[in-house]
């Protein structure tokens, strides 16, 4: 069977993934590190793909990329930026995504017509920010490309034009969900002026090919690739804790939520994929292991030491403001400190903190679409934390289902390369790997003390 080649160009890094077309298997993988920041010159996201794929793209059949959301490739004329890109993180843009909330008739409208209530995260934020403080660079722009569309174009040969998938483009801001097209007249309002953008290719498209004429897929974004990744279901809820925290499921129907915690992403495979996500996940641990002093295996012995509760220590956790809930301004705030709080205490507050506001999202999720759940899956960096392990069938207060440690994000993109040099009308079955449900007696106490400093906060 062929070897397909599937990206996923994260915050973080480039990582590539060489699997069998048969089953799935990775069969070989590689990474390459991405620059720190919430603006970061996308250039270095093309040198990271050719020192990942350098091992690995002779050996593959054909190829795609998922690539983190939202972000603002803003090209000229001549094709190079004109500016460093914004990311998803970046909140800088919060009074510009409110304002273009108003402009474009109230937070229904904006559900009605771009299937999500606009936040800092989302491109075309982005984009108005530009016109409102670097209208130099504002002028300039010619094209704007999503982080993966960029990658992919790299990968293609010379002279293919821009392209990407209606999952990705659902994440802009300017991309009507139900007509499945772009709006440029809410780029033309955001930044003064229109500009080019991606084709938008359907589900299992070959986009282009590589300079040796191998396929290259529309590709996808990262949320989108982890469910195609991992074969989600309808009833399937997928908990992600990485740079940011993710509660994704998957729907025939577009699901519409005026209220902004859900956004209503199109997905990769011809449905949807309404979303929560945190700006605040694995990135609490790191911030507490280096507060105590201590590696994050230490902080889970610790962690597991301390009592459900903490005895009575409850953060927020949102340290770099927050997307849900819209707190783009927000800090961390502590709570329950006292002569006797324990470091044991401290460690444990930071599992339970994150876990809680991940388990806001899963009921935030299960609200908006009306559905059960029928399983929950763990995935991402911490996932193999034993602490957050122990401790999320508490704090969601059900079984949770934590697949074998893999780049899903990849594999998903993988799979869509494999539909693409299929041309079947559907994406092969892949089977998961290997799977551990964990399970534990709930702990609601931890659930009410979180909401009531959320609430009051």
């Amino acid at each position: 069977m062929p070897l397909l080649l599937g990206l996923d160009s994260s915050t973080q890094s480039t990582k590539a993934v060489l699997v069998d077309a048969a089953d799935g298997t990775v069969v070989d993988q590689r990474t390459a590190p991405h620059p720190p920041g919430t603006s970061v010159d996308p250039r270095a996201w093309l040198a990271a793909c050719d020192q990942a794929v350098a091992p690995l793209l002779d050996r593959a059949a054909a190829v795609a990329v998922a690539g983190q959301q939202h972000g603002a490739v803003a090209l000229d004329a001549d094709g190079l930026p004109v500016r460093d890109a914004l990311l998803w993180n970046d909140t800088r843009s919060a009074p510009q995504a409110e304002s273009l909330v108003r402009e474009l008739g109230g937070p229904e409208a904006c559900v009605d017509t771009l299937g999500s209530v606009l936040v800092a995260s989302f491109t075309v934020t982005k984009l108005r920010w530009l016109r409102d403080h670097e209208p130099h660079h504002a002028g300039r722009i010619a094209e704007v490309l999503l982080p993966h569309d960029y990658v992919s174009r790299h990968l293609s040969e010379p002279g293919t034009a821009a392209f990407t998938d209606r999952g990705d483009a659902s994440g802009t801001g300017y991309y009507d969900i139900r007509k499945g097209a772009w709006r440029h007249d809410i780029v033309e309002l955001a930044l003064g002026h229109d500009v080019a953008l991606p084709t938008i290719l359907p589900p299992g498209a070959v986009a282009g090919h590589t300079p040796t004429g191998r396929p290259v897929a529309p590709g996808t974004g990262d949320n989108m690739g982890a469910a195609l990744g991992l074969g989600l279901e309808p009833g399937d809820v997928l908990v992600s804790i990485g740079t940011s925290g993710v509660a994704s499921t998957v729907s025939p129907a577009a699901v519409a939520d005026a209220s902004g915690v859900v956004t209503g992403f199109a997905d990769a495979a011809g449905g949807f994929l309404p979303l929560v996500a945190t700006m605040n996940a694995a990135g609490i641990l790191d911030l507490q292991a280096a507060w105590l002093g201590i590696d994050h295996d230490e902080l889970a012995r610790l962690a597991l030491q301390a009592p459900p509760g903490s005895n009575g220590v409850v953060m927020l956790p949102y340290y770099g403001g927050e997307r849900t809930p819209n707190r783009p301004d927000a800090v961390g705030v502590w709570s329950g400190l006292t002569p006797r709080t324990t470091r044991s205490d401290l460690a444990r507050a930071a599992f339970e903190a994150l876990l809680c506001s991940l388990a806001d999202a899963v009921d935030a999720l299960m609200t908006a679409t009306g559905g059960g759940v029928r399983r929950v899956l763990l995935v991402g960096g911490a996932a193999r934390n034993p602490a957050v392990r122990a401790l999320a069938p508490a704090v969601f207060g059900r079984p949770v289902v934590v697949p074998a440690a893999g780049e899903y994000v990849a594999r998903g993109a993988a799979r869509q390369a494999a539909w693409a040099l299929a041309g079947t009308p559907e994406p092969p079955s892949w089977s998961l790997p290997a799977e551990v449900v964990l399970e534990a007696a709930p702990t609601l106490a931890v659930r009410e003390q979180y909401a009531a400093l959320r609430d009051q906060a």
